[in-house]
């Protein structure tokens, strides 16, 4: 019979992950638009030759926003795997995700060492569209002998795009390299996006942009919640992701007991079909065309600053608009919830309620945090 002890949990935080270096974005773009759970072509030659053309054509204009918002200015933050780290390498065009999912990595991986002090758990990360790809994650597990593997999505709401492909990724590389039967006993934490750490991470985080301002501009600040868009076929298909944004916003502002007026748009269309609106620049536009001059951006779903927080928000946001001629006053964006220790203890929480039935331990998490079931 195994003890507690001889269990050895791994936890596996799911991102996108982003390019390191001017080299790795073009293929990085082609993984992205290979990927046929965002771009609905049906796989096969047809849209590996689109993936092929459009990271061509879009890697140049992409790679100076990325080189703009270098992540690692100093030297690699990022995951061992990081060709940057193991050449020794200063990337003067490295996405902040990189380094920011390792800093999500190693403060869940401290808590766990806090709060089980005799259990033994690893931390992973995956990323769907550049390193550390699913297999060499899997590698790093069977060397350290996981018996027991949670995959816990970056991604607080459940879509097809994100989530969805980042587990079909994982089930397809598993089979490849081990058959039908995986070396651990492996659970899925689907969605969290009404866990009461993380919205209280992303309501100290506001709490902290509003903080910045003074009292006046506080007071004139209107709320533009921003998520990532989907194309409308998803939401017809039943993806429940705009639905459970909409719950995480209501939630947060209930928390904060309705202080400001806020609204919710959706950024980062990509290809020609019709995507969720409205746009969250013509949102914003709109507003300023009503007078309203003050804004706090609140990126919400993303809680790992990269390109579409620290750029489309926080730089090409603002040009756009200037460019345009539109007059404002403010425009602030909430700085990404990270490492926040809420979110941290959220997804600790979340990881082990999946294990409740195999391991005893106390994690110290709010035993009122939404349970879902893979």
């Amino acid at each position: 019979m195994a003890t507690e002890n001889d269990k050895r949990i791994g936890v596996v935080l799911m991102n996108m992950g982003g390019p390191t270096a001017d080299y790795a974005v073009r293929p990085f773009l082609n993984n992205l638009f290979r990927d046929e759970d965002i771009i609905k072509m049906g796989g096969g030659k047809i849209q590996e030759l689109f993936a092929k053309i459009i990271s061509k054509f879009r890697a140049p204009n992409v790679q100076e926003d990325y080189e703009e918002i270098n992540g690692c200015p100093r030297g690699c933050m990022g995951n061992k795997h990081c060709l940057n780290r193991k050449n020794s390498v200063v990337s003067t065009c490295c996405s902040p995700i990189n380094s920011l999912t390792e800093q999500q990595r190693r403060a869940l991986e401290k808590h766990f060492k806090k709060t089980m002090p005799e259990q033994h758990v690893k931390v992973y990360t995956c990323m769907r569209y550049w390193l550390p790809f699913a297999g060499t994650t899997m590698d790093d597990m069977v060397e350290d002998g996981i018996t027991h593997a949670v995959m816990v999505p970056l991604y607080p709401h459940f879509s097809w795009t994100t989530t969805g492909s980042s587990f079909r990724d994982w089930e397809s590389t598993r089979k490849e390299k081990f058959g039908g039967q995986a070396p651990w006993k492996e659970f899925h934490v689907k969605n969290y996006h009404l866990d009461e750490h993380y919205l209280s991470a992303m309501n100290d985080r506001i709490d902290e942009a509003l903080a910045g301002m003074n009292e006046e501009r506080r007071n004139k600040t209107h709320f533009i919640f921003s998520a990532h868009g989907t194309p409308m076929l998803e939401v017809r298909s039943g993806d429940p992701y705009t639905a459970e944004i909409n719950q995480t916003m209501e939630a947060i502002m209930e928390m904060r007991g309705y202080d400001h007026e806020y609204w919710l748009g959706y950024q980062s269309k990509v290809g020609p079909q019709k995507w969720t609106q409205p746009n969250t620049a013509e949102l914003v536009e709109r507003h300023i065309e009503y007078g309203i001059k003050n804004f706090l951006m609140i990126p919400i779903a993303f809680v790992t600053d990269h390109i579409e927080t620290l750029y489309e928000l926080g730089v090409e946001l603002a040009e756009d608009l200037e460019e345009e001629g539109y007059d404002f006053e403010h425009i602030t964006v909430m700085p990404g919830i990270n490492d926040h220790p809420d979110y941290i203890q959220a997804l600790a929480g979340q990881a082990m309620d999946k294990l409740d039935h195999e391991i005893n331990v106390e994690t110290g998490t709010n035993p009122q945090s939404e349970k879902v079931s893979a």
